[in-house]
C-alpha cells in the first residue's frame, strides 16, 4: 500500500513536537515568532498557523495573546495511553 503525503503543517508540527521530546524545546521556552518561523522552515505563514493550531490540540503549546507560544508538555509515546498499560483482567 502506498503511503499518503503528509501535509506541510504536519511536517511542522511533527519536526516541532521533535525538538520538544528532545529537550531542544524545553518546558516553558517560547516558540519563536510566526515570521522567524517562516525563515527558519522556509514554509508560509499560513503552514506555521495550521502547525501551531495542531501542536495545540496536541496539547504540547498553548498561546497567551501578544505574548507568544510556550511549550507547555511533552508528546506522548506510543504505548504510553492508559489503555494500553492497563493489566488484562
Amino acid at each position: 500500500m502506498t503511503e499518503l503525503p503528509r501535509y506541510e503543517y504536519v511536517k511542522l508540527a511533527d519536526a516541532i513536537a521533535a525538538d520538544i521530546a528532545s529537550g531542544k524545546l524545553p518546558q516553558g521556552a517560547a516558540l519563536p515568532g510566526e515570521r522567524a518561523m517562516t525563515d527558519l522552515y522556509r514554509v508560509s505563514i499560513g503552514t506555521v498557523r495550521r502547525a501551531v493550531v495542531e501542536l495545540r490540540k496536541r496539547g504540547l503549546v498553548a498561546t497567551l495573546p501578544a505574548k507568544g507560544t510556550y511549550v507547555i508538555g511533552m508528546p506522548e509515546a506510543v504505548g504510553d495511553t492508559p489503555e494500553e498499560n492497563e493489566p488484562n483482567g
